[in-house]
């Protein structure tokens, strides 16, 4: 898929849902905030309580980018902890290495995340780390393979670039950009992770399921 297309798409995806997912799909919708299609602008029948809770779901699930079976594996994790189920949720997912780069603004996206990841270019501790999924924990650093540092969408980080379309830094980060590295200082709190979601409609999903 071209990069339009992508750009098509999470802009529709993101009418949708009601929520802006990237930098890009966000000035889309803001032009169009209803829904895509013929019936977008008119006002919806109240949706059922399993409706209101499928689209919370889709909600989180679009934010982190991340298959339904993934976010499966983290709600059974997340449900066997201790403490709110919903809060447990979030900060797992916030503590995904592609979640971290994002927040960190490292990457501009999650896909780009993702894909510098996959391709090696980030280390956690100084070890290469090529999944998405690989979970930091507080105390480690997330930082830029000195030989990928050179390559253009690290230059453009490095300098700052991406700092004013990405939310706020959270506090459970130290980022130095220029370096392009962060530091997970501890574990995240739900009211700190800037993402839109109701969590205890997505624990009622799956609690119903």
């Amino acid at each position: 898929m071209s990069t339009k297309s992508r750009t098509r798409s999470k802009t529709k995806l993101s009418r949708a849902l009601g929520i802006p997912l990237t930098p890009k799909a966000a000035k889309g919708f803001e032009k169009r905030p209803y829904p895509p299609g013929e019936h977008g602008r008119t006002k919806r029948k109240t949706d059922s309580d399993y409706a209101v809770r499928l689209r919370e779901k889709q909600r989180l699930r679009a934010q982190y980018g991340i298959r339904e079976a993934q976010l499966k594996i983290v709600f059974q994790e997340a449900r066997r902890a201790e403490g709110l189920t919903g809060e447990n949720l979030v900060e797992l997912l916030e503590m995904r290495l592609d979640a971290i780069l994002v927040r960190a603004a490292i990457a501009r996206t999650t896909a780009q995340a993702r894909q510098m990841i996959v391709h090696r270019h980030i280390i956690v501790d100084g070890q290469r780390v090529d999944r998405p999924s690989f979970r930091v924990k507080p105390g480690q650093l997330v930082a830029v393979h000195a030989r990928s540092e050179g390559m253009e969408p690290f230059q453009v980080a490095a300098a700052g670039g991406h700092v004013d379309v990405l939310p706020k830094t959270p506090e459970y980060l130290e980022v130095e950009i220029d370096k392009l590295q962060a530091r997970l200082v501890r574990r995240p709190k739900r009211a700190e992770v800037p993402i839109t979601c109701e969590v205890q409609l997505v624990v009622e999903y799956y609690a119903a399921r």
